[in-house]
């Protein structure tokens, strides 16, 4: 994993995650890979890895279950939250960086319709 070093790691290690949520490849239910085999995974720290998962559990997506590792939840209202809020979090920093190059609110939609059409014909 590349890590940007303007975001502090344990946060990008729980984006990644998330991602994995959201597009399945992990389900809900799935048990995660063991701290170490993680941390191995995303060449990252043992403990930053747990910091990552601490955060996550407290946020109630990921389950702990003692002596058995930890779970992706089995909510998948809770998912789909998650989903919301990353989607919305983009969401805002694409708008901001917008509007700071002094673009309307419509001229934000035109471009990103444009967008989206341009990206429809090239696939």
């Amino acid at each position: 994993m590349n890590f940007d070093d303007k975001v502090p790691i344990y946060y990008q290690i729980e984006n990644h995650i998330y991602h994995e949520i959201i597009t399945g490849t992990l389900k809900p239910g799935e048990k995660l890979p063991s701290v170490r085999q993680l941390a191995v995974d995303v060449t990252a720290n043992v403990n930053t890895v747990q910091r990552a998962l601490s955060e996550m559990i407290t946020a109630g997506i990921i389950e702990s279950k003692r002596g058995r590792g930890n779970f992706v939840t089995m909510e998948t209202a809770k998912i789909e939250q998650l989903k919301v809020q990353l989607v919305t979090a983009q969401l805002a920093q694409v708008y901001e960086q917008l509007h700071a190059l002094n673009l309307s609110d419509t001229e934000i939609l035109t471009s990103l319709q444009q967008y989206i059409q341009q990206r429809g014909q090239a696939k």
